[in-house]
């Protein structure tokens, strides 16, 4: 304002408005700092009454408070015996106290100009932090930098820093141009400005986002007095920013400056269009979104018809989106970074090559961007070429044809009014024609294709032309040698501004090899589906007939003078059944024959070859012979079967009348005398597996039986380990059972339940008992 000029009602009416909201805050923050001496003079007042910590003192009051149901500055009053104003000397200490939670005094809240903002910020800092100096600097456009106001400063150096041209590295000019805020010895602080010598603080006056200018508080060098902990620890650095938030409401709503300076020109909100329809290159206009006093986001109000979306998504579905919305991926790499800077600076950005990501759901393209922004009128004015749009046009058109013969897809464009159809190529070798014939209208395609594709063709027709929505369909393209091609269409209407369909585009995508394929899916799938329902039938005859041929209990053996017990596990997976099989027969002369055995493999194969050897040997018992032959004769039969199979097996011919046991083995482990004097593996007789070698002899052993020990005749599936021997897993077990006691059948479900088998096999057990 110039001397002797009156200031016009607007600016008297702003001005008066501005005093009475910072006398109306100044009230508030006294009325808070009584509040706060009165609860803290109660405070010390329960805690001395009490006998409490001023911690607990402060929990009984907040508790009293609650129960009365009365604010806690009232009851603190009441306790204080204080009503409408604090104590002085209670409230004169929160003020003067350097760290006191407060930071604002009422004396600046109540200034209403710069200069007396300035002197005010001086004399706290000076009082409680030792600050001799001042400045606050205003940005006007352009990047210079203006002494707005100054406390501390002789008038000479005032003078000389009235003005800071954009180039010099001012600490306050590495501040408002976007940069973090200075502290005394941060090396930023050091540069050329007022104070020289001195130690500074440099902090941003921020409003509604925008960088508006700095707070500089300078101290003799080397800079604050000590305190208490750290040198403009968190209380003091909080009363610093305190400062600098109402400095900068003083700064925007005075609007001072120490001399007449250009003001950017607002642009109309009708004017936009015709702003960026004048550039020659692709443009779009960004109003900022400011949430809390900060730039959240941007709107994106215009794009100009240069515009490309990098996504090809039209211009009417971008203009008035968000812009974190519409470019999450680009934003998040660097991009709303840099458009928050030219805003909050008003610094424009040049031409700057920077590489972007954009994305939209599983879509991500990267892109290389001549990114330029300015800003206008308080919105953003930005810029961007991506490097494919500056590339020559020839080099996209080849390889733009180049992906589309690869990938066998091919475009087209008709216009109805004046019958323009426009093909890409490739779409007539689709088609199977000709490369001189004629288009052909999407209307004609049945003409083209498989009669039976007729209706699907019509509700394509119907959604593009009448219902004006994209559409798809896969049709079978006849051509001249009889063969079909199986091709993807899909169609867009293209509508004017009144929705009237004005064109139609879209592309054919050959899937022939596609559809080839899931044919040739489709019947592999129908094999092996197959080829499971077969593997399933078989393991249910396989279990069928394992179930069958092992009763759940022998045969009664009181004729002998013996009891017997057997139990079969069998396998974890139900589509494992094996071989193993036992046999308990009571021959005509009074002895019996035991027999275990396991054939090779899983399945049907392995159940009927577990058959053949289990009736051979019942067959084979009846003629006399001991176990040795009767396992030679096994062994032939193991040979002359289907398939050859092979097995292990254990044979014991038991004669009671004279206490006596025979066995041979094939290959398989020995049986298990378990007596009064504990438990002993019999020796192991010579014999290879059944069904391994022709004209094989087998070694027979003979032993005695007392009365009341128990036999044990087993398959590997009871014992056998991947990391153990399976000796060992004998004689862990035959330990760990005990003694069998009366009862044959709790005494193997003992061995079962003690097995100490990993390989999820099935298992036989037999225990015969001497009377």
């Amino acid at each position: 304002m110039t001397a002797g000029h009156e200031p016009s009602d607007t600016t008297a009416r702003a001005l008066a408005e501005t005093v009475r909201r910072l006398q109306s805050t100044a009230a508030r923050v006294r009325a808070d700092a009584r509040a706060r001496a009165a609860v803290d003079l109660a405070t010390g007042i329960l805690a001395e009454r009490l006998g409490l910590l001023p911690a607990e003192a402060a929990a009984r009051l907040a508790r009293l408070a609650r129960e009365a149901a009365v604010p806690v500055a009232a009851l603190a009053a009441d306790i204080a015996g204080v009503s409408g104003q604090a104590p002085r000397q209670a409230l004169g200490s929160s003020l003067s106290d350097p760290v006191s939670p407060d930071p604002v005094t009422p004396a600046l809240a109540a200034v209403a100009d710069l200069q007396g903002a300035a002197e005010a910020v001086l004399e706290q800092t000076a009082d409680a932090l030792g600050a001799h100096a001042v400045a606050l600097w205003l940005r006007l456009p352009g990047g210079v930098l203006a002494l707005a106001a100054h406390a501390g400063l002789s008038a000479a150096e005032a003078d000389a820093w009235s003005r800071v041209p954009p180039g010099v590295p001012t600490p306050a000019q590495r501040v408002v141009v976007g940069g973090v805020e200075l502290w005394p010895g941060d090396p930023e602080a050091a540069g050329p400005s007022v104070g020289a010598g001195s130690a500074r603080a440099v902090l941003p006056l921020i409003d509604a986002g925008r960088r508006r200018g700095a707070l500089e508080v300078l101290w003799p060098a080397p800079g604050p007095a000590p305190a208490p902990g750290p040198v403009l620890g968190g209380p003091q650095r909080r009363r610093l920013h305190a400062l600098a938030d109402l400095c900068a409401t003083l700064l925007v709503e005075a609007g001072a400056a120490p001399a007449p300076a250009p003001t950017p020109v607002p642009v109309p909100p009708g004017d936009d269009t015709a702003l960026l329809e004048g550039l020659s290159t692709p443009a779009l206009l960004l109003e900022p979104v400011v949430r809390r006093g900060e730039v959240a986001d941007f709107t994106l109000l215009r794009t100009n018809a240069h515009f490309r979306d990098p996504l090809g998504r039209p211009r009417d579905t971008l203009e008035g989106a968000s812009l974190l919305e519409v470019y999450p991926a680009a934003c998040a790499g660097g991009l709303f970074e840099q458009l928050i800077r030219v805003h909050e600076t008003g610094a424009p950005l040049p031409g700057e090559r920077v590489r972007l990501v954009f994305q939209q759901g599983e879509l991500a393209l990267p892109a290389t961007v001549l990114l330029a922004a300015a800003p206008v009128g308080g919105r953003v004015l930005v810029g961007w070429q991506t490097e494919t749009a500056r590339a020559g046009e020839a080099e996209q058109s080849a390889l733009l044809r180049q992906a589309q013969r690869l990938a066998r897809v091919a475009g087209f464009e008709e216009c109805p009014a004046d019958g323009r159809i426009r093909w890409s190529d490739g779409l007539h070798e689709i088609y199977g024609l000709p490369p001189d014939t004629d288009p052909v209208p999407l209307a004609q395609l049945a003409r083209h294709a498989h009669p039976d594709d007729e209706p699907a063709i019509r509700r394509l027709l119907d959604t593009v032309q009448r219902r004006h929505r994209t559409a798809s369909a896969v049709v079978r393209l006849a051509h001249q040698d009889g063969t079909h091609r199986y091709t993807r269409v899909i169609a867009e209407p293209l509508l004017d501004d009144h929705g009237r369909l004005t064109g139609v585009r879209g592309a054919f995508h050959d899937v022939s090899a596609q559809h080839r394929t899931e044919v040739a899916l489709g019947a592999t799938r129908a094999r092996l589906a197959d080829s499971e329902q077969e593997t399933a039938d078989s393991e249910r005859l396989a279990l069928r007939l394992q179930q069958a041929l092992l009763p759940a209990a022998p045969p009664p053996l009181g004729p002998a003078g013996l009891r017997a017990a057997v139990r079969y596990r069998p396998a974890a997976q139900h589509d494992r059944v094996g071989g193993d099989w036992y046999d308990v027969l009571l021959l005509p002369d009074k002895r019996v024959l035991l027999t275990v055995g396991d054939v090779a493999g899983h399945g049907v194969g392995a159940a009927t070859g577990m058959v053949a050897l289990r009736h051979a040997l019942r067959g084979l018992a009846v003629t006399g012979a001991g176990p040795a032959r009767m396992l030679e004769w096994a062994n032939t039969v193991a040979l002359r079967e289907p398939g050859q199979i092979t097995a292990t097996a254990v044979c014991v011919l038991i004669d009671p009348a004279v206490g006596e046991l025979r066995w041979a083995r094939a290959g398989h482990l020995p049986p298990i005398l378990v007596g009064a004097d504990g438990a002993q593996v019999l020796p192991l007789p010579h014999g290879v597996l059944l069904g391994a070698l022709d004209g094989a002899r087998y070694e027979e052993h003979t032993a005695h039986l007392p009365p009341g020990d128990v036999l044990v005749l087993y398959t590997d599936g009871l014992v056998e380990r991947r990391d153990r021997p399976v000796e060992e897993s004998v004689d862990q077990l035959i330990r760990a059972a005990g003694a069998p006691g009366p009862d044959l059948e709790r005494y193997l479900d003992r061995l079962l339940e003690l097995s100490p088998a990993d390989t999820d096999d099935d298992t036989c057990l037999i225990a015969v008992q001497s009377r």
